[in-house]
């Protein structure tokens, strides 16, 4: 058990954090396990409100593939990716809009709300926050941002609430189409010029040897993303949630994190202690 001295320590080292954070904002991508886990689930949401109580401004951007998958399979229809993308038709895109601006996006609000934090659930078709067009016919419904809204999360974040944005979002004559979370995520944070972008993974964060665990790469400058991909150290699934990553830094945004969101108060670690679990991406 932690003696009242270290937990005083704790605090301590948490106080510069705390300051650097304060009155700035951070942008969460949430999915993957830590989604799926219903303690994991519980111990993101107290860290969110944690951060919110001691002045950081959180919004959170979710996907959620998995209750997507799961309740495709339910109607009988088959999921389908085309580099890493959801194929999304018009079928596909119903359940897209039900499950993300629906009941993942209101579990997660209710969660917040009954944990103590304030919480509100929206989407990128809610005051036409994120505008979109097609990205590919052979994509279905898929879309790439074109123009971010911000004036309805900057209202909810000055009205005390952390904003939960489920990332559909709609074209000018009111299509709606499937947004990637990673590079929604990225967008949002790049329009609110955020302080920082933590990405929750499956995964450590950027490796070295994939079939090592600890050849954790901790800081890569957005510079080094091209060769790193040359040399083969960034491939496969990596590579769109990096891109992400870079864009945002070149956004404005001063550090994206990708980090395990398996790990128990993850973001907390990352963002308020010395040490950090994840990989950092900087513009320096």
């Amino acid at each position: 058990m932690i003696n009242q001295n270290d937990k005083a320590q704790v605090l301590i080292e948490a106080l510069p954090y705390i300051q650097k954070y304060q009155k700035g904002i951070l942008v969460v991508k949430y999915g993957g396990n830590a989604m799926l886990n219903p303690e994991l689930k519980d111990m993101v949401m107290k860290d969110l409100i944690l951060l919110q109580t001691v002045g950081v401004k959180v919004v959170l951007v979710h996907g959620g593939g998995p209750e997507i998958a799961d309740m495709l399979k339910k109607v009988g229809k088959e999921s389908k990716f085309l580099n890493g993308l959801r194929v999304t038709d018009d079928e596909t895109m119903d359940i897209v809009q039900m499950i993300l601006a629906g009941k993942t996006n209101k579990d997660l609000v209710n969660i917040l709300e009954t944990s103590g934090g304030k919480a509100l659930g929206l989407s990128g078709i809610d005051g036409h926050m994120l505008i979109a067009k097609k990205l590919g016919d052979e994509y279905g419904n898929v879309g790439d941002i074109t123009k971010i809204n911000t004036k309805i999360i900057f209202d909810a974040l000055d009205a005390g609430y952390i904003p939960v944005i489920s990332t559909i979002a709609c074209d000018d004559e009111g299509k709606v189409y499937n947004i990637n979370a990673d590079t929604a995520a990225a967008a949002i944070a790049g329009a609110l010029k955020a302080k920082s972008l933590i990405a929750l993974t499956d995964v450590k964060g950027l490796l070295k040897d994939v079939k090592d665990e600890n050849s954790l790469i901790s800081e890569v400058r957005v510079s080094d993303v091209k060769a790193l991909i040359k040399e083969g150290i960034i491939s496969g699934g990596m590579i769109p949630k990096i891109d992400s990553c870079v864009y945002a830094v070149r956004q404005g945004v001063e550090r994206a994190f990708i980090i395990d969101g398996r790990i128990p108060h993850s973001i907390l670690i990352e963002t308020m202690t010395d040490a950090g679990i994840g990989t950092m991406f900087t513009n320096l």
